[in-house]
């Protein structure tokens, strides 16, 4: 069986998604659009900043950001 998506902030979702790549295209309230243009493709995802984002949320981001649950789980452990 797979492993389950990990708590995490939309803080600390924003700081680890601007390590590899996204930056800030607007906050509004506590939310925070953010984008990162590779030459294949480009990728935007708004963030809520919650103490403890949703699973079904962060399963979206992560689908939306292109980021593997493996490589944030990596990323967690290093940020």
């Amino acid at each position: 069986m797979g492993q389950r998506l990990p708590v995490i902030s939309g803080g600390r979702l924003v700081r680890i998604l601007q390590d590899v790549g996204f930056a800030t295209l607007r906050q509004r309230g506590s939310h925070v659009a953010m984008q990162k243009i590779t030459a294949e493709k480009a990728y935007r995802t708004v963030v809520p900043l919650h103490d403890e984002l949703g699973r079904g949320t962060l399963r979206d981001i992560l689908r939306q950001s292109g980021l593997s649950k493996e490589e944030l789980v990596e990323r967690m452990k290093t940020r």
